[in-house]
């Protein structure tokens, strides 16, 4: 009990702990610093509308899974609209039901993604990711010459 009273009184007598807070925040440039570059969101677009028919895709731990819920309620994006999401500089993973790849948000808030993938993807460099296939064709995009074989 008397600990606590000792507590208290220091706490009032120096102007409590939000005083001590303010003090060392402002002191160390924190509270009008703009956050580390890794830590900055960026608003990135995802526009998946070249794929027909309409379907879902996700972000994995961004937007809501696709595999969870029943179509009727499905909270996930749609490829039918664009959809702007809020991510922070690292690896993230497009999904639909045919399709997945992996992408960069650079430190900058560009993307980036495999050269491989230019055949169904575009926006490197730029914060609009624009998913024009439906799936992916091995050989950059050449036809495989096992569906050219005769029985």
């Amino acid at each position: 009990m008397h600990t606590a009273l000792l507590i208290r009184h220091r706490l009032v007598k120096y102007g409590g702990v939000s005083a001590v807070l303010a003090a060392i925040l402002l002191g160390t440039g924190w509270a009008s610093s703009p956050p580390p570059a890794h830590l900055k969101a960026h608003a990135i677009t995802i526009d998946a509308t070249k794929l027909v028919p309409a379907s879902w895709w996700q972000v994995p731990g961004v937007t809501p899974s696709i595999w969870a819920s029943d179509p009727e309620s499905l909270d996930a994006p749609k490829t039918s609209e664009r959809r702007e999401l809020q991510l922070k500089p690292g690896q993230y993973k497009f999904i639909s039901f045919t399709f997945d790849f992996p992408f960069i948000v650079m430190l900058d808030g560009t993307l980036d993604f495999a050269k491989s993938l230019d055949q169904c993807i575009d926006g490197r460099g730029t914060q609009t990711l624009v998913v024009r296939c439906k799936r992916m064709y091995p050989h950059g995009g050449e036809r495989d010459n096992y569906y050219d074989q005769k029985p």
